[in-house]
């Protein structure tokens, strides 16, 4: 089954996505209420192993997009504890909406 996490703001994006079970990542999507200003949007993995499993999944140029959507070259798997964490400064304040497509393993 495919669920989905929502997240929307008119600020800086500082989103976690944590869901405490396994889980696959499927895609991520943003859509901005008018075209972005400068400034990267990262998505960060938070690894329950510890910081030497952590890594930047997403780093994306935000300056003139309004709609983003990263999916994964293959299969990319998580564990229960894992949290994923979302930012861009959103200088302009563009009202987000972040959507995280997911399966629970």
């Amino acid at each position: 089954m495919i669920n989905t996490y929502r997240a929307t703001e008119a600020v800086a994006m500082a989103d976690t996505f944590s869901i405490g079970r396994d889980f696959k990542l499927l895609s991520i999507r943003i859509h901005l209420s008018a075209v972005g200003t400068a400034g990267n949007l990262t998505c960060a993995l938070n690894s329950i192993a510890g910081s030497a499993y952590d890594f930047n999944i997403i780093t994306a140029d935000m300056t003139l997009v309004e709609d983003f959507v990263w999916t994964p070259d293959g299969e990319l798997l998580f564990a229960a504890g894992d949290e994923l964490d979302f930012a861009w400064a959103n200088a302009s304040s563009r009202t987000y909406g972040l959507e995280v497509k997911y399966e629970i393993l």
